[in-house]
């Protein structure tokens, strides 16, 4: 990890301060303007669903493996897809109306897309960087690029200052969607305010996993981490910090994620990642709530499978309006998490999200025999 200095510091505040005060934007050449128009149709077109922004993500670690933000966008990015289709799978749709469902699910893809659509530009102008053998971050303001990140990009071409461009990006995008969805007040009161949010609050609902295969065993194993406050840019920032040196931290461990991302593609199914407990294909009775025999982490009693669909089978292709314009770079006080130590996660998931699976089982199982879902 790179040490990040008083004077350091202090020169990256002093480039982005240089670069807000740029007037307006220079006349570029017509090469230039092909390459800006190369990036928007590339990030447009991997920019359908979540199934193909996760991939695109992951496509792109693995040719540039020193962009570690990449990696970790892409475990992201499925658990964001895991969460999609939990709307339309076993538990959910008994605790929450089709139109919560649709609300929720419009609330978690409309971050997902605004993510990618900021934040993949920024991977191919440095793609293109290398091919070309030369800097080509003055293209960031044309790109509608925070001003907040070009003195980090070029940091990680002159430096390789690999932990300080990750971290930045994290930022960067949290901010993003902070007003654009977090504080958007047709999501604030359609889904952040609402009852059933909170009670996905109160289970602790908002884990980010991260699976890898140990070599020995063959069997998957989770860690990760839980954001309790997800309205809390700062929770989510610190929580995106620590997931960062939780899969970097052990090498041995990132082998094996890397290498169980290879061999599992994104499908939205959380059958991807657990095969014994979840399946695509609906098992248990209908209109039933899904009895488990035994907790999900011990599964000694051989039983119907936890459905959990892949995102096609249950979500179209989502129309989007054009990302709302706009710098947050004025917001300064984010800075600090610069330069802020990371606060490491134990990294200990697994039993936390089985007692996750039990709350929602009996919490549909109450709502489904007692109240009824109308």
């Amino acid at each position: 990890m790179l040490k990040r200095t008083r004077k350091h510091i202090k020169q990256l505040k002093r480039s982005i301060t240089q670069s807000l005060n740029t007037p307006g934007r220079p006349t570029l050449p017509q090469d230039e303007l092909n390459i800006i128009e190369r990036i928007r149709k590339a990030a447009a077109a991997n920019n359908q669903n979540n199934i193909t922004r996760t991939q695109a993500y992951f496509n792109f670690y693995q040719n540039h493996p020193e962009v570690h933000w990449a990696l970790l966008a892409h475990l992201v990015s499925r658990n964001a897809g895991w969460n999609m289709t939990d709307l339309k799978g076993e538990y959910l749709p008994k605790l929450l109306t089709d139109q919560e469902q649709v609300d929720f699910f419009a609330f978690l893809e409309r971050g997902n897309w605004l993510i990618f659509q900021d934040a993949y530009p920024q991977l191919l102008l440095y793609e293109e960087s290398k091919k070309q053998k030369r800097p080509l971050f003055h293209l960031l303001d044309p790109l509608n690029i925070s001003k907040f990140m070009k003195p980090f990009w070029e940091n990680m071409w002159s430096n390789e200052r690999k932990e300080e461009l990750t971290i930045a990006l994290i930022i960067n995008e949290q901010q993003y969607i902070e007003k654009r969805v977090i504080h958007n007040t047709h999501y604030k009161n359609k889904v952040l305010d609402t009852i059933m949010f909170k009670l996905q609050d109160v289970l602790d609902f908002n884990h980010i996993l991260i699976p890898y295969t140990t070599p020995l065993q063959q069997k998957t194993k989770l860690v990760g981490g839980t954001v309790h406050h997800f309205s809390s840019v700062e929770d989510r920032i610190t929580l995106g910090k620590g997931l960062y040196d939780l899969l970097f931290s052990v090498q041995s461990r990132l082998t094996q994620t890397v290498k169980w991302a290879e061999t599992n593609p994104h499908t939205g199914s959380r059958k991807d990642y657990w095969p014994d407990l979840f399946n695509d294909v609906k098992e248990s009775t209908p209109g039933q709530v899904h009895e488990l025999k035994s907790s999900p982490c011990s599964l000694q009693v051989k039983a119907s499978r936890i459905y959990s669909p892949s995102l096609p089978s249950v979500w179209k292709d989502w129309e989007h309006n054009k990302a709302e314009p706009g710098d947050w770079y004025p917001n300064k006080k984010m800075f600090h998490f610069v330069k802020q130590p990371i606060k490491q996660l134990s990294g200990d998931i697994e039993k936390t999200y089985c007692e996750t699976i039990e709350e929602l089982e009996m919490a549909a199982f109450t709502k489904n025999t007692f109240f009824h879902k109308k």
